[in-house]
Parts: structure tokens; C-alpha cells; sequence
């Protein structure tokens, strides 16, 4: 069988950006609960932004194929503000199946991780910018 790492790249673009994507389009215009949680532990209620970068703007980005690896970088740092602010008890943690309790999250992370070292491929809407 041959190889199609451009197809894989385009599966994986659509996993990562279209599933976090949609975690977006819920915040949108909700973000009061993030602006609470920033300021009980101490940080700028502006930060409650990052989430429309994080969740709307880079996965929109990773899914079309655009600066690949810039969007991915961002969406790694969101990822990464999210699991250590909201999920810091969780994260030596497992759930009643066995599983991290925060798999998703990490499947998430590590699947921007991946395009942020790979770019997005050649089934891309840009592909020869060295954030691509």
C-alpha cells in the first residue's frame, strides 16, 4: 500500500481543528465563567480572549490549512494555559475507566504538537510559507 502522508495530515488538520472548533462556537459569547476563573487565581479577566484564539481562530486555521504551524503553536500554548488553569488536579490523574482523566485535552495537545512539527501538507490552502 502506498503511502499518503498529505491525506493523513488533512485527517488529522480535521480531527484536531474542526473537534476544538466546535468547543468555540459554544464559548462564543460566554466566556464569563473563564473571566471568574482567570480572577480567583489572580490574573487579568482579559485573558478570557485567549480562548476565541485558542478555541475559534487556530483551529479554523489548522482545518483549512492556513499557517498550519503558526495556529498550531497557539493552539498548543491555549491547550497547554487550559490543562495547567482549569485541569491542574487532573492531570496525574485516571478516570473510572482507566484512561487520563484528561485524555481529551491531551489528545487535543498533542495532535496540534504533531502539526506543529509536520505543517499541514500539501491538502492545504497554503503549504509553501515556512509556517505552513
Amino acid at each position: 500500500m502506498k503511502k499518503n502522508t498529505d491525506l493523513g495530515l488533512l485527517i488529522l488538520r480535521i480531527a484536531v481543528g474542526l473537534l476544538m472548533l466546535l468547543h468555540g462556537i459554544a464559548k462564543i459569547g460566554h466566556t464569563s465563567f473563564i473571566e471568574e476563573m482567570l480572577i480567583d487565581k489572580g490574573l487579568p479577566a482579559f485573558l478570557s480572549y485567549g480562548v476565541y484564539i485558542t478555541e475559534l481562530i487556530a483551529p479554523f486555521l489548522i482545518l483549512i490549512g492556513f499557517r498550519t504551524r503558526l495556529a498550531a503553536a497557539a493552539y498548543v500554548f491555549g491547550t497547554l494555559f487550559i490543562l495547567f488553569l482549569v485541569h491542574a488536579n487532573e492531570i496525574f490523574m485516571l478516570n473510572n475507566n482507566g484512561g487520563w482523566q484528561v485524555e481529551l485535552l491531551g489528545l487535543y495537545l498533542l495532535g496540534a504538537l504533531a502539526l506543529f512539527f509536520t505543517g499541514g501538507g500539501k491538502l492545504a490552502a497554503s503549504s509553501y510559507n515556512k509556517w505552513d
